[in-house]
């Protein structure tokens, strides 16, 4: 990846960090996107690269174009988007608040389709790539996540569409589904009021969590030349969740 530009969202923290320090680490220029800037600025020390860090909240569809031409004007060009960024509320889907349904659609679906909206045109350009992180939770029901979960199966549908949209075209478009993860996502869980624990254990795993690692790893291998094999797939990474 020497030399090529790359954005990554949602690199404050997490599987975000984890990617961009991983791309870095094999030679890429980094834009990376996140709403909490202090944390954000420490990403950029860590990858000891060059490196665009860019404070956003991509709730607002505003804000998201702007990424990208930030980023375009940065490196002049771009060869790949990893749209990372995510969130959940775990709740009765009977008392969920709207906002908190609108707010998830908005950070897990909406803002991947206008960020990739904007790039797309730099990454036909570069015959550059799109990775999705979307979840186990766009491929099986889980308790108390219906909005996570329409919000990841329709990330995975997005992806999929946009695949054969461009199909005749020089860009690739794939999708990641991991399981859980610690990350701050994880740690911030809140079970809804009198849920029912046995519910939220079937889709913990049986072989506990998934290393963010590992994980990081296969976004950087879609998002790199290595994976021009890949287009349009959604490539499970769980420890066996979705396995039966």
């Amino acid at each position: 990846m020497t030399g090529k530009a790359v954005l990554v969202t949602g690199a404050a923290s997490g599987l975000g960090r984890a990617v961009a320090l991983k791309l870095a680490g094999v030679g890429a220029r980094l834009a990376i996107v996140d709403i909490n800037a202090g944390a954000l600025a420490e990403t950029a020390r860590m990858t000891g690269g060059e490196v665009l860090a860019h404070a956003a909240d991509l709730a607002d569809p505003g804000q998201c174009a702007p990424c990208i031409e930030a980023a375009v004007a940065r490196f002049g060009g771009l060869d790949g988007l990893c749209n990372v960024a995510g969130l959940i509320y775990l709740a009765n889907s009977h008392a969920m608040p709207v906002e908190q349904w609108q707010r998830t659609l908005a950070v897990n679906l909406t803002a991947p389709f206008l960020l990739s909206r904007a790039a797309i045109p730099h990454l036909l350009a570069a015959g550059g790539a799109i990775v999705n992180v979307a979840s186990t939770a766009a491929h099986i029901g889980e308790a108390y996540a219906a909005a996570y979960c329409a919000s990841k199966a329709g990330l995975v549908q997005m992806t999929k569409a946009m695949a054969m949209e461009y199909m005749r075209q020089p860009i690739r478009i794939n999708a990641v589904a991991p399981g859980g993860m610690i990350t701050n996502i994880a740690s911030n869980f809140v079970l809804p009021e009198g849920c029912d624990v046995e519910l939220v254990k079937r889709y913990s795993g049986l072989r506990g969590v998934v290393e963010v690692a590992d994980v990081a790893d296969l976004v950087a291998y879609l998002a790199s030349p290595a994976g021009r094999g890949y287009h349009g797939a959604c490539l499970t990474i769980d420890a066996g969740i979705t396995a039966g």
